[in-house]
Order: C-alpha cells, then sequence, then structure tokens
C-alpha cells in the first residue's frame, strides 16, 4: 500500500506499508546534488552531506551515533549528481525516533568552523581514495571528458582545488538556497502507518520555506573522444561509451534489455565472449547512466595491458553485432526473465523499497507499479532493440578512455571502425 501526502509547506511524504517485515527504513530526500553546483562549487552539495552529522543544537555528533547505535539502527547519508539522501533503518517501534533525529541534522545542524575543517581532510582523503581506485576512478574520467564543461560531468565529492576552498559561508548560503520545502521529500517503507508518519512530519518539518523558482537545467554535448592516462598499474582499465538515454526515455524498458544482456551478467554476450571463452578479463560489464534530460552507455574491462586492442577489438565486435543484428529470441527472452527476477529480488529489504519509492517520485512525480515495470520489459520487442543500438553504437558519437596504459601507448578514434 503506498500513501503520498503534501504537508501545508509543500513538503511531500510518502510511504509503502510491510506489515510482514519488523524493520522500517526512512529517508530525507532532497532533489540537490552537483549538477546543480557551479564549478567553482564543486563538491559542496557532498560536503554538506557529512557536515549534517557533525553535531546539531540538541545532540552532539557522538549523541547522534550513540541514538541510532543504542537500537541497533543503521544512520547513514548519500549524495549523486541529481539528488541527496540522509537514511536511517530501525525497527518499527522506532520509526517515530529516527524521524526526529533525521529532522534535527537537517534542519538544526551547526556548522561548526572547526568541524568544517575537519571534515575537509575526511573528504580529501575520499578524493585521495577514488583516484586510488581505478576500476571506480575510470567512470569519472570518462564523464569528465565525453560531458567536459558540463556540470554532470564533474565528480560528486568535487576536487581536492574546490574542496580546499569552501567555507562556511558557501555551505550555510548553497544549503539555503537548494534545501527548499519544494526539493524535499520524506520516503519510508517497512512497518509504518503513514498518517502517523504524515502527523510527524508535519510537526517536524513544517518550517522548512518553499520556494517557486525552477531549476533551469539543460543536458550537456557530447564529446566524442579518445583519450589516455598514464598511470602505474598492474592492469589497463578501459572504459568506452556513447549518448543513451534518460530516466524517463520511452525506449527505457528497451535500453534495460539491451544492456542485460551485452553486459549484465555472466550469461551476457561481453562476459562469455571475453572472459568465458578467451579469459582476458577478470571483470567486464555494460551499463547505463541515466538523468532527467540525458544519459550515457558505457563497457568497462581491466585486463593486461598487452591484451587491451583485443579486449577492445572483441567488445566493439560485439557492439557492432548487436546494433546490427539486435538479440537472438532466447536472448530477448533471458534478459527479459533476468530484469525482472533480479528486480523483485532487489526489493525484498525496506531499504530498497524506500529508494524505489523515491527514485519513482524524482524522476515519474508518481508511484510507478511493479507491474507496469514488467509490462514495460516484456512489450521489448528485437525491433526496439535495434533501432536503440543503432543510435548509441555509432563511431562518430563513441568515446574511449584508458587508464594504466603504458607510457607512450596511444590509440586513435580509428578503433570504433566496425561501427557505423
Amino acid at each position: 500500500m503506498i500513501g503520498r501526502s503534501v504537508l501545508s509547506n509543500g513538503v511531500r511524504v510518502l510511504s509503502e506499508a510491510m506489515p510482514q517485515v519488523l524493520s522500517s527504513s526512512i529517508g530525507i530526500w532532497v532533489e540537490n546534488g552537483s549538477r546543480y553546483e557551479e564549478p567553482g562549487e564543486n563538491g559542496v552539495s557532498h560536503f554538506i552531506e557529512h557536515l549534517l552529522f557533525k553535531g546539531t543544537k540538541r545532540r552532539t555528533a557522538a549523541q547522534i551515533a550513540e541514538q541510532v547505535d543504542a537500537v541497533g539502527g543503521v544512520l547513514n547519508a548519500f549524495t549523486g549528481k541529481e539528488f541527496t539522501c540522509y537514511y536511517a533503518k530501525v525497527l518499527g517501534e522506532d520509526l517515530a525516533m529516527a524521524t526526529d533525529l533525521l529532522a534535527d541534522i537537517l534542519l538544526e545542524s551547526l556548522f561548526d568552523p572547526a568541524e568544517i575543517d575537519r571534515e575537509r581532510q575526511v573528504v580529501l582523503q575520499e578524493i585521495k581514495q577514488a583516484e586510488d581506485t581505478p576500476d571506480d576512478y575510470i567512470h569519472d574520467l570518462f564523464t569528465l571528458n565525453y560531458w567536459r564543461g558540463h556540470p554532470l560531468a564533474l565528480p560528486v565529492f568535487g576536487s581536492v582545488d574546490t574542496v580546499n576552498s569552501i567555507d562556511r559561508e558557501l555551505l550555510t548560503s548553497f544549503m539555503g538556497a537548494r534545501y527548499r520545502s519544494g526539493r524535499v521529500f520524506i520516503a519510508s517503507a517497512g512497518r509504518v502507518d503513514h498518517q502517523s508518519l504524515v502527523r510527524d512530519c508535519e510537526g517536524l518539518f513544517g518550517s522548512i520555506a518553499g520556494d517557486g523558482r525552477p531549476d533551469l537545467i539543460t543536458p550537456p554535448a557530447e564529446r566524442p573522444s579518445v583519450i589516455t592516462h598514464e598511470k602505474q598499474l598492474e592492469q589497463a582499465h578501459i572504459c568506452i561509451g556513447g549518448p543513451a538515454i534518460s530516466q524517463v526515455d520511452s525506449l527505457r524498458y528497451a535500453g534495460y534489455v539491451l544492456n542485460t544482456a551485452l553486459g549484465g551478467g555472466m550469461s551476457s554476450r561481453l562476459f562469455q565472449e571475453v572472459r568465458e571463452k578467451r579469459g582476458r578479463v577478470y571483470s567486464i560489464y555494460s551499463f547505463v547512466q541515466s538523468y532527467i534530460d540525458c544519459g550515457y552507455f558505457g563497457v568497462y574491462a581491466g585486463t593486461n595491458p598487452e591484451w587491451v586492442d583485443e579486449v577492445l577489438e572483441v567488445s566493439i565486435a560485439e557492439i557492432a553485432k548487436l546494433a546490427r543484428d539486435g538479440l537472438k529470441p532466447d536472448e530477448l527472452a533471458r534478459a527479459k526473465s533476468q530484469l525482472k527476477g533480479s528486480m523483485l529480488l532487489g526489493l525484498e529489504s525496506t531499504d530498497s523499497r524506500m529508494n524505489r519509492l523515491a527514485r519513482n517520485e524524482i524522476y515519474f512525480h508518481r508511484d510507478v507499479p511493479l507491474e507496469e515495470l514488467a509490462c514495460g520489459i516484456d512489450a521489448v520487442a528485437n525491433d526496439a532493440i535495434v533501432e536503440l543500438a543503432s543510435s548509441w553504437f555509432r563511431s562518430d558519437r563513441m568515446a574511449m578512455v584508458l587508464l594504466g596504459v603504458p607510457k607512450g601507448r596511444k590509440l586513435d578514434s580509428g578503433v570504433f571502425s566496425a561501427l557505423s
């Protein structure tokens, strides 16, 4: 049972009751992320996320942690490019306490200058850790180049320079401008009573001010390129990709199926051809990264430097076949079944249900029933796969980043010549 209410100030409250479980998950979602930052502000949304756990007028940082630990709960947060979430998972009997705690950190955090300086060092370490994780870092390098000059190209963490320039005035002014009632909603799933949650939220979140200004956003322009980054690593890391669909594109179900069949599991074409038949990688997969108004697809692989050309040749050949012929009937059926199964398996926990509620609200402004998703997946025909693949997989729109290649190793855009 899905409940949706709007508080007097415009803050939305969503819930999904799951009477069969003991836990409740609740998240305070803010439709704000790194794409809404100016270049000099890059990283400020993520920095705010860190600071909201560092003490309020009512609780110290230690007391915040102790109150959740005392009931065996979880308290955390994450920042993306289009949203931020502060969430807790507790027993249903402790949901009111968790709601009060989240309201306190959202609305009453102190932004103590000493805490800002301490947390700055934590964020800088987080940036360095990301740069030392090449299979993650290569995705940042890809978007930095492919969407160069657009806020979506910049990393959520920010850079060393921008994080060092963030001060209390920027943090509080940015939060004051972005954390407005029209961009804030509460989502909860599990052992939750919707009307009780709405009453609690009206008292706790009713002070959030509104803001009628719309977000003026534009999609990025693609910049096809082939870039190599020399770095002393045991493996070469490859990321190739091109334009894809937005979160709300009418062909999104075909995109899900295409991605699953190409590189979404152990039975996928890329895994079978590159790892199982040739043993040239441990990890290879495809993915689609979608936003409100745009998206890109990608293929990642990690391999020995001497096998880079072979991995690229085989991967691009599989992509070209998909663009030309689409999927065989058994592949199409298997990808659909895999998608539906993984979707249902992924919704067995209250936190995953809470996340699903929130993402539907952000991108569709309504609940999207599981039956609708299943019907959309089942309706995908091979013609739609070919239509989508032939628009994605074009040599003049593709880009590539190589990380960890030997000194002097270069590739050019001719690597995509097998594509039309």
